[in-house]
């Protein structure tokens, strides 16, 4: 674990390391960041070098991906400063999609309320993450070989309808990127209504 005490970090180094930590990403770009937090451009700038130096991130063409080094970093903010998630939207992905390439084809995308901010990766799939404009709201759409899940994180006050709003966006553009590329065919929204009683 990295000794902050000793080290030539401070307090909003070690925010920016808890965000990456809490989220769990795998890559991330400045401006999603910088919405996310609310730092001004020149002091993330100065931030992210010193993580770039000390091996927690490394900077490529497409934004920062997050070296293995923040499994050595640990936080009891990252624990603490959670924000739950609200549930949005939810459809299942017809088996005839490429998941991959739906992924990749969303993946750094700027549309309607939405800044892209970055991904995370588990065994159940793919979260891809981003931040309203003012920063105000997170929205994340989890990805995996059978569904994809909307929802939002509040980081300031509890906005439903533009997070509504901004899951709608997400949702149209997925809709209308899959036609394009022919990858879905029909896209079914479920919500409290028994899944037994579904054609087959």
């Amino acid at each position: 674990m990295h000794d902050f005490s000793t080290g030539s970090f401070n307090e909003r180094d070690a925010d920016v390391l808890d965000l990456i930590s809490e989220e769990a990403l795998v890559k991330f770009t400045f401006d999603g960041l910088k919405r996310r937090l609310g730092l001004h451009s020149e002091t993330l700038s100065r931030i992210l070098s010193r993580l770039e130096q000390e091996g927690f991130v490394e900077k490529g063409s497409e934004g920062y991906r997050v070296t293995s080094k923040i499994n050595d970093y640990a936080s009891p903010r990252s624990m603490t400063n959670d924000k739950s998630h609200v549930p949005l939207l939810q459809t299942f992905i017809p088996s005839n999609i490429s998941t991959g390439q739906l992924i990749q084809s969303l993946r750094g995308k700027w549309f309607g309320l939405l800044r892209w901010l970055g991904s995370a990766e588990s065994d159940e799939g793919v979260t891809l993450k981003w931040v309203t404009e003012d920063g105000a709201i997170q929205v994340n759409a989890n990805i995996t070989e059978t569904a994809l899940t909307i929802t939002a994180k509040f980081l300031h006050e509890k906005d439903l309808n533009t997070a509504l709003t901004a899951s709608y966006q997400l949702m149209s553009y997925i809709s209308r990127l899959c036609q394009r590329k022919q990858l879905i065919r029909h896209v079914g929204y479920y919500g409290d209504y028994d899944l037994r009683l579904m054609p087959a």
